[in-house]
């Protein structure tokens, strides 16, 4: 699961990271791996501070585009590429703008397709709390 979601930020890093001056092409591999990071971290992150529930509506509802986990996600790479890529601020903030929402946004598009499980919410919620089968507690807070 976690080498799809590096696919799919490294399919959507062209105008935010590969074709952008700011980043120095050795570090495209790297800045792609922040940012699956920065997602992973802040799925991880909700799910233990308790949250849980506030991030299985994420996933029902996508078009929510003003997210506090999008906004988190976007901040986290944003200093990530501040901190250790030395992007001034404002440029990270864009290039993490431009990257991390639509790759949010078509990692729950693919959380609903039945033919391609990896992104399922089940599967994400297992890998993220370490394989935990997570099926009782998502029936269970279908029905809260």
């Amino acid at each position: 699961m976690f080498e799809k979601l590096f696919m799919l930020v490294k399919n959507n890093a062209g105008m935010a990271v590969i074709d952008n001056p700011v980043i120095p092409v050795k570090y495209h591999e790297a800045v792609i791996n922040e940012a699956s990071s920065s997602i992973i971290e802040v799925l991880k992150s909700q799910m233990e501070s308790g949250k849980l529930k506030d991030m299985i509506k994420y996933f029902q509802f996508p078009g929510i585009y003003n997210n506090p986990l999008i906004n988190s996600a976007v901040n986290k790479f944003a200093n990530k590429l501040n901190n250790y890529y030395s992007i001034e601020p404002v440029a990270a903030l864009q290039i993490a703008k431009e990257l991390i929402p639509p790759v949010m946004q078509e990692m729950i598009q693919q959380s609903k397709n039945e033919h391609d499980t990896d992104f399922g919410l089940g599967k994400l919620l297992a890998k993220l709390s370490g394989n935990n089968n997570m099926n009782t507690l998502l029936s269970q807070l279908a029905i809260a």
